[in-house]
């Protein structure tokens, strides 16, 4: 006996996916509100830290709703801010949001993300996070993608702790994303030599290189200064 046509057997996936925006977006919504209530509630004598802590989640809650451009002009200032404060993982998730904000230089700020979050200890979730996004924004036949993921493994693999297991799993399956996309290889030793070939497992030769990514990036549109930044940091 032939199947009856059920209407309601598409209409009910999306209507739930319909209610579940529409979740969403009500949320984001309260959360602009609140996040601008509580930034005009803020004592005069507020630190310019807290403040841009307020700023970056009503940027984020602007991303949420689909206002782009309102998300850029709310982070954008807010990523030197935070560098000057030292702040380094806030000024990531500045970056992030201009990434997400799919604007002229939102591949600017994806690569000064990512060096920020090399260069700084911050939340090893974060780093990978954005040097995932290079994977996703270079081209399938260059050595880019799989510079990115490499770095990301290590990472993983040297500041996670109670997430170890699964972010170096994670990013095992980037790598392997790339191996697959790049050279058409998936079994485990046919990787392990793809990653001899390209050199990744040298770190020196590695960072050394995703230098170079990410100096083509940016190219001359630095909102901080390296330099400076450098001479700062520890010896060891």
């Amino acid at each position: 006996m032939a199947e009856k046509f059920d209407p309601t057997r598409q209409a009910l996936p999306d209507a739930v996916s319909a209610l579940q925006h529409a979740d969403d977006r009500v949320w984001f919504e309260n959360r602009l509100l609140e996040c601008r209530r509580q930034l005009q509630d803020l004592p005069k004598e507020a630190s310019n830290f807290l403040r841009a802590q307020l700023e970056l989640e009503i940027a984020q809650a602007l991303i949420g709703l689909g206002r782009l451009d309102d998300a850029w002009s709310s982070a954008r200032p807010l990523v030197e801010l935070f560098v000057a404060e030292k702040e380094f993982e806030h000024a990531v998730k500045a970056c992030r949001v201009l990434y997400q904000a799919d604007q002229e230089d939102s591949i600017v700020a994806l690569g000064q993300g990512c060096w920020l979050g090399v260069t700084y200890p911050i939340d090893p979730n974060l780093s990978v996070e954005m040097l995932h996004n290079i994977v996703d924004e270079t081209p399938d036949e260059s050595d880019g993608g799989a510079v990115a993921a490499m770095a990301a493994h290590y990472i993983a693999d040297m500041r996670a702790k109670e997430q170890h297991e699964s972010l170096t799993f994670l990013t095992m399956q980037i790598l392997a994303k790339v191996a697959k996309r790049q050279r058409n290889i998936e079994d485990e030793e046919s990787i392990k030599i793809w990653i001899e070939i390209l050199e990744l497992n040298d770190t020196d030769k590695l960072f050394s290189r995703l230098a170079k990514v990410i100096e083509i990036m940016v190219g001359d549109t630095w909102w901080f200064d390296r330099d400076q930044l450098r001479m700062k940091l520890p010896v060891n």
